[in-house]
């Protein structure tokens, strides 16, 4: 055992090496050794499938177009990670938390939990979830073990973990679950929107700065999208003549004026940081028919009317023209969007897409 630790040592160092030589890689190699994930529902691929609590995805019709079938991913098919992982030039997928085992969380870990925040109480109602602070002590018990791995050498875990992509997606349901749950939470009685984003945003910047505390130093952070024209919250709340919730939108808006400003910050101030901001609106901006979508407001599935209400009914129908659903469920996107948002957080399509650069340059530092 000994022996072979010591065989993966020398490994792990040639592979510091090469590393240092991406900008050299050419198109459809890993371009860089791990890619670390965390977030909510929208990146989880199985964390959650265990947990005691409604927000799960391991049943049908849920990975109806995934090679694995229901994996606890909460779409059709591939979630957003699963393509940037691709385009990265990974050749599987990286293993959630819940599974993960030795030598193989060198290639990372996704650490997403559906119905999880920035916030530990968000979603809450829904049962048990792994909330960002928890997905950070998640990350510093997978540091130690890889440290083990390394026969404790902690500077090469660091110097290893700062070539590593991570890629952070939170935030929708501390309004989701959360500011617009005032009969479960009292965030929006005790605050106003611009109060709430403040507070929220403040909260994420010290739990970034935790990463960053632990060796993370390339990192995209996903802000948020149109919450107020997911189907769920037009189902609860109506509009009269608009798409969408404007109210809603608005108030999810002070939140994410603030991430840019943020993503300054940390690479003014944090030595070596490399933070990029995924404006997830404006890869939303466009016209959907250019990849085939056309139905922008109806879930794909037929939706649960019991205890997980907004996401497929067990064992339910599901619609035969996928590829042109928005809409998997009434919270989620189907694997259409997911791609097109993945496509384009790599290589950003408009200036706004990413900032101050697209996830294809970070992993070329």
């Amino acid at each position: 055992m000994a022996s072979e630790m010591k065989i993966w040592f020398v490994l792990l160092t040639v592979l510091l090496v090469f590393i240092n030589l991406s900008p050299l890689l050419v198109k459809g190699e890993q371009q860089v050794p791990c890619l670390f994930i965390m977030g909510d529902s929208l990146f989880d691929n199985g964390n959650n499938n265990n947990l005691f609590t409604t927000a799960k995805a391991n049943y049908p019709p849920y990975g109806i177009d995934f090679p694995d079938g229901p994996t606890g991913r909460f779409t059709n098919g591939k979630n957003t990670a699963d393509f940037i992982a691709d385009l990265l030039g990974f050749d599987k997928y990286i293993e959630p938390f819940a599974t993960v085992k030795g030598v193989e969380m060198f290639r990372g870990v996704n650490y997403a939990s559906g119905a999880a925040g920035i916030r530990d109480e968000s979603g809450i109602h829904l049962g048990d979830r792994i909330s960002l602070n928890r997905q950070l002590r998640n990350h510093k018990e997978t540091i130690s073990h890889m440290s083990t791995l390394l026969e404790n050498n902690k500077t090469l875990t660091k110097e290893y973990l700062s070539k590593c992509i991570y890629i952070v997606g939170m935030g929708n349901n501390d309004y989701i679950n959360n500011y617009l749950m005032p009969q479960f939470y009292p965030s929006s009685l005790l605050y106003k929107p611009e109060k709430y984003a403040t507070i929220l945003a403040q909260q994420y910047e010290k739990q970034l700065k935790t990463l960053y505390s632990y060796g993370a130093r390339k990192v995209a952070v996903f802000g948020l999208g149109s919450i107020g024209c997911i189907p769920a919250e037009l189902d609860l709340y109506g509009t009269k003549d608009s798409p969408c919730v404007d109210s809603i939108n608005s108030a999810v808006l002070k939140f994410v004026d603030k991430l840019k400003p943020m993503i300054d910050d940390f690479n003014s101030n944090l030595p070596n940081a490399n933070f990029i901001y995924i404006n997830v609106t404006s890869i939303a901006i466009g016209d959907p028919a250019a990849i085939g979508i056309t139905n922008l407001a109806d879930p794909c599935c037929e939706i649960s009317s019991f205890i997980a209400k907004g996401q497929c009914s067990y064992g339910g129908s599901a619609c035969n023209d996928r590829a042109s659903h928005y809409f998997w469920d009434g919270f989620h996107p189907t694997e259409a969007p997911n791609k097109a948002t993945a496509e384009r957080a790599y290589t950003a399509l408009l200036p706004t897409d990413a900032y101050p650069f697209d996830i294809s340059h970070l992993a070329l530092l």
